[in-house]
């Protein structure tokens, strides 16, 4: 009966051990399974660090060349054109001829005026004899002092008179010598508008066009004036000693150093840009009037500025915004403001820090305070963290305790 109850009581013992360790590693896994639950409640997140730029900032801009004088010639009496001298490309000095004109209404107009400017004379002289005859007469008392008085005022009447027929004269004269069209300066001829027969007006181009017509274009090309309408961000930098690096699209290979002459001092209310004029020397003619020119101008800046991607915008209400990671990896999201627009990045100037930890792709369902884990991406999954962290190793951010696998 002993032995029986003995192994009774082992076999009770055993259960209870089995039993009460089935227990045990039911709460264990219960446990491991609360807490992988809570961690995979804690959303994962990526971080990278801002990548600090140069402290000079650049900017390209369009620009139009133009030379260093241009000269529109119209024409100033009405005629046919007789035959014209320089052409597209010709290179003239001052008061070579261009041009000439026939203006046979002009001509027979002239002819006329100094018709009667003799006729005027005549009777000038006439006056002054008369005059002179009455007033001989005077002593005499032949005649009135009325009678006097009335010959010497003709007599300056037709001085008067004499004296307009000449000066008509000389005003046609001033208009023949408009018949002959002379370079203004020495330069190139850069427009040719005419051709032998074409008619031309007093009023300033060619006979029953809409619009002026000028005749010729007359550029000094020996420097040019470099036009670039200016943002108004960049309105502080431009002083004198300014420069700019140019390159035009017929020398892709050659940049040409433009020096800051003038600005406009006043904004352009519809594109907010000021007018910015650089001077090029251009003593070898390479470079055209007219041309487009790419503009690029750099100026130191005083403040910092960082480089993040383009996939770490946040835009809400409030604005633009990234979301940064606070010493307790908690999300706060921070307003920034943007000065430049990049390929696939931004440059920054206010709102973030050097040591910051910016979320790459935040989730659109991250709210302020929220507790995250920072995870590694696998490779080939971030590029952009990858491309940056390549770029400027010593400024890829540190991994936490708490990184995750």
């Amino acid at each position: 009966m002993r032995p029986r109850v003995s192994l009774l009581f082992v076999f009770l013992v055993a259960g209870a051990l089995a039993l009460g360790y089935r227990l045990y590693e039911d709460r264990q896994q219960a446990v491991a399974l609360q807490k992988d639950t809570l961690e995979a409640a804690i959303p994962t997140v990526s971080v990278i660090a801002p990548q600090p730029v140069e402290p000079v900032e650049t900017i390209t801009l369009p620009g139009t060349l133009q030379g260093w004088f241009e000269a529109p010639i119209y024409a100033r009496v009405t005629g046919y054109v007789k035959m014209w001298y320089k052409d597209y490309g010709d290179w003239v000095k001052k008061g070579d001829i261009l041009a000439e004109i026939n203006a046979p209404d002009l001509d027979a107009e002239y002819a006329q005026a100094k018709a009667d400017y003799r006729a005027e004379k005549a009777k000038y002289k006439l006056a002054v004899i008369t005059a002179k005859r009455y007033l001989a007469m005077r002593k005499t008392h032949a005649v009135s002092e009325q009678v006097i008085t009335v010959q010497l005022q003709n007599m300056r009447t037709e001085a008067a008179l004499l004296k307009a027929a000449l000066q008509k004269v000389k005003n046609l004269e001033a208009f023949i010598r408009f018949k002959t069209i002379r370079a203004p300066f020495d330069g190139v001829v850069i427009q040719r508008n005419i051709n032998v027969g074409d008619l031309v007006s007093h009023e300033g181009g060619l006979a029953g066009s809409e619009a002026k017509a000028n005749l010729f274009t007359v550029a000094d090309v020996h420097m040019m004036r470099l036009f670039v309408s200016v943002p108004e961000r960049f309105g502080p930098f431009l002083n004198p000693g300014l420069t700019a690096d140019v390159t035009v699209p017929q020398l892709p290979n050659q940049h040409f150093t433009a020096k800051f002459l003038t600005i406009s001092r006043g904004f352009d209310v519809n594109t907010r840009t000021a007018i910015v004029i650089f001077t090029i020397d251009n003593e070898d003619h390479q470079l055209w009037p007219g041309s487009y020119a790419q503009v690029t101008l750099s100026a130191p800046i005083s403040h910092e500025a960082f480089r993040i991607p383009t996939t770490a915008l946040v835009f809400q209400e409030h604005g633009t915004q990234v979301a940064v990671l606070s010493p307790d990896n908690r999300v706060h999201f921070k307003p920034i403001h943007i000065s430049r627009i990049l390929d696939n990045e931004i440059v920054v100037e206010k709102g973030i820090a050097a040591d910051d930890r910016i979320i790459n792709n935040p989730s659109a369902g991250l709210l302020e305070g929220d507790l995250v884990r920072i995870v590694t991406p696998r490779p080939g999954f971030d590029l952009v963290m990858q491309s940056a962290t390549q770029e400027s190793p010593s400024t890829a951010p540190p991994n936490p305790p708490n990184e995750g696998p």
